[in-house]
């Protein structure tokens, strides 16, 4: 191509007149013209909220599954040990995927991958689970959706970072929806509410607490890498305390519902959405990450009622919306 156009220069100029410009030896067809110059691509803040978003709606669908697994009378014990089982094949091969690409970490980075795995993901799944058996799976996914106001207390208290009148104004508004939804929960399912309801904000307070210090670690070691170990961690952890309370192995064969219900609980509400958080973690920080769940608790509100047939009702959607909006406050930036 360089040939041809400077002999055709040379061939013009020769005989004094002016050259044309030349075409290209393939020219673009007519229907490939708007694929010439390619769209601009998202930013990577956009990207990081997307990321986030899908991701808290696949983990939102874990309370719908464990929900499923409870009709064939397993207990929170059963449910997270076969979760973890069939999800630590995929973090091990991640993890030694990783491993090789990778400077090995240190030994205080090692201390903290542990206490992560231990805080985040087996205490704070442990807890969600045990208080999904007293309440609905809409109130828990409200209760966790209280996460990103505990990222923002824990970040100004840790951190000395001030919270704005808006931010005050939301986090009002957020607990104000959780009272509503609380309320008609405890007229449906009685006193064991109130367990049920502190043992899942037990829960959100302790994966906000890995949120937080995930946040601060994922940049030093991978955002891959972190939710790999993190998860061998928690398995391990799983598998101690199953043998600790004297379960017995064969209980683990559970009928076939079960064991698919444990793959799909492992895969689509474990793996996928624990790895986009934490990509998600990388581009845009801990607390737009948290906040970028706010999606979770409309889409399991959804799901409970068209695979549980849990009841939707006016309090339930005026908590909801209540809640949504102090987040959707809480999240939205002054332009």
């Amino acid at each position: 191509m360089p040939l041809r156009l400077f002999e055709y220069n040379r061939r013009v100029v020769s005989r004094g007149r002016r050259a044309r410009p030349l075409s290209p030896v393939f020219p673009v067809p007519a229907s490939q013209k708007s694929l010439a110059v390619p769209a601009a691509l998202p930013s990577p803040q956009r990207s990081g909220l997307v990321i986030a978003a899908v991701g808290a709606m696949l983990f939102s669908a874990k309370a719908i599954v464990a929900k499923l697994m409870y009709r064939y009378n397993v207990d929170a014990v059963m449910v997270i040990t076969l979760r973890m089982l069939f999800a630590v094949p995929l973090f091990m091969a991640i993890g030694w995927w990783q491993s090789r690409r990778l400077a090995p970490l240190s030994w205080a980075d090692r201390g903290r991958v542990v206490f992560l795995g231990f805080i985040g993901y087996y205490l704070s799944s442990f807890l969600d689970f045990i208080g999904l058996q007293y309440i609905t799976a809409g109130l828990e996914r409200l209760i966790l959706f209280l996460t990103p106001s505990f990222v923002l207390l824990t970040t100004a208290l840790v951190f000395r970072r001030p919270i704005a009148k808006r931010q005050w104004v939301s986090l009002l508004l957020a607990y104000a929806g959780i009272v509503l939804v609380f309320a008609h929960d405890l007229d449906v399912s009685g006193s064991q509410v109130w367990l049920g309801g502190a043992l899942v904000l037990a829960s959100a307070m302790t994966y906000g607490i890995y949120l937080i210090l995930s946040g601060e670690l994922v940049r030093r070691i991978g955002s891959l890498r972190l939710v790999a170990y993190a998860m061998c961690v928690s398995t391990a952890c799983c598998v101690i305390q199953y043998l600790a309370l004297g379960r017995p192995v064969a209980e683990l064969a559970q009928p076939a519902p079960v064991m698919w219900l444990s793959l799909i609980n492992a895969v689509f509400c474990t793996v996928l959405p624990v790895s986009m958080t934490m990509v998600a973690v990388s581009r845009i920080g801990a607390p737009m990450a948290s906040q970028a769940g706010m999606v979770g608790p409309v889409s399991t509100l959804l799901l409970g009622f068209w695979l549980l047939g849990e009841p939707i009702s006016g309090v339930q959607l005026a908590g909801s919306a209540l809640v949504m909006g102090g987040m959707y406050l809480l999240s939205a930036r002054k332009t």
